[in-house]
């Protein structure tokens, strides 16, 4: 049965990716977090005027390994499309995984 689902894993096309990682810096502490978000559960679901899907929140609040409890609070928007239109961070900044 196993070479059924390697052959069926070969000939299917690849799955998009339902997680997004990103990185955010303590404000207070320096510390950089690495996080990610679920795009299939973690997104709570806005509905427009026509009840219809109009796009997807996201809120995750972050706390260090320890050095310091700062909050931060992480605040993204998407389109229907699972996309980020908008990102705010309190108590830090976004930044970018090199660093």
């Amino acid at each position: 049965m196993s070479f059924f689902k390697r052959l069926g894993a070969l000939l299917s096309p690849p799955q998009p990716s339902c997680v997004m990682h990103y990185y955010v810096r303590c404000r207070r502490c320096g510390e950089v977090i690495k996080a990610r978000a679920d795009l299939r559960n973690e997104l709570s679901i806005e509905y427009g005027e026509d009840e219809r899907p109009s796009g997807y929140s996201y809120r995750k609040v972050l706390i260090g390994s320890g050095r310091c409890f700062q909050a931060i609070e992480v605040t993204m928007t998407f389109d229907p499309q699972r996309r980020v239109v908008s990102r705010e961070v309190t108590g830090g900044e976004f930044v970018a995984p090199d660093e």
